[in-house]
């Protein structure tokens, strides 16, 4: 089922792309739903989809310390699809989430047919690093 591209707005990472372009992006995510408390990634675990959250919250962990909280319009998933493929972090859903993800295939598509976005993406992921 597509996604709405006014559900992808949230996200800083799209501000730049037109409404057009983004029209066509939003058409490759999908819509899912995930209980809270359920690990929607888990550190070291291999990983082939990018999420931005639509609903909900989340915490980020390296192993058990919490490094952040995530909200609507945060992304993650960044780290694993373009670098080795493998989870940074592990993601918990704090509450109940709907979950907007764009997996490999469609994620490699993005990297093609939209470099700046792409590199927008690839820098967070260098941030996120730091």
């Amino acid at each position: 089922m597509a996604v709405a591209s006014d559900r992808l707005r949230r996200s800083p990472i799209f501000d730049e792309v037109s409404d057009e372009d983004l029209a066509t992006i939003a058409e490759w995510f999908d819509e899912e739903g995930v209980r809270a408390g359920h690990h929607v990634t888990s550190e070291g675990a291999s990983g082939y989809a990018f999420f931005v959250i639509d609903r909900g919250e989340a915490r980020v962990l390296h192993g058990d310390r919490e490094v952040r909280r995530l909200g609507p319009g945060d992304e993650f998933g960044e780290a694993a699809i373009i670098g080795d493929g493998r989870r940074t972090a592990s993601v918990v859903a704090e509450t109940d989430l709907v979950l907007l993800a764009l997996f490999g295939t469609r994620f490699r598509e993005l990297q093609r047919s939209y470099p700046d976005l792409s590199a927008k993406i690839e820098s967070l992921m260098r941030e996120r690093s730091d």
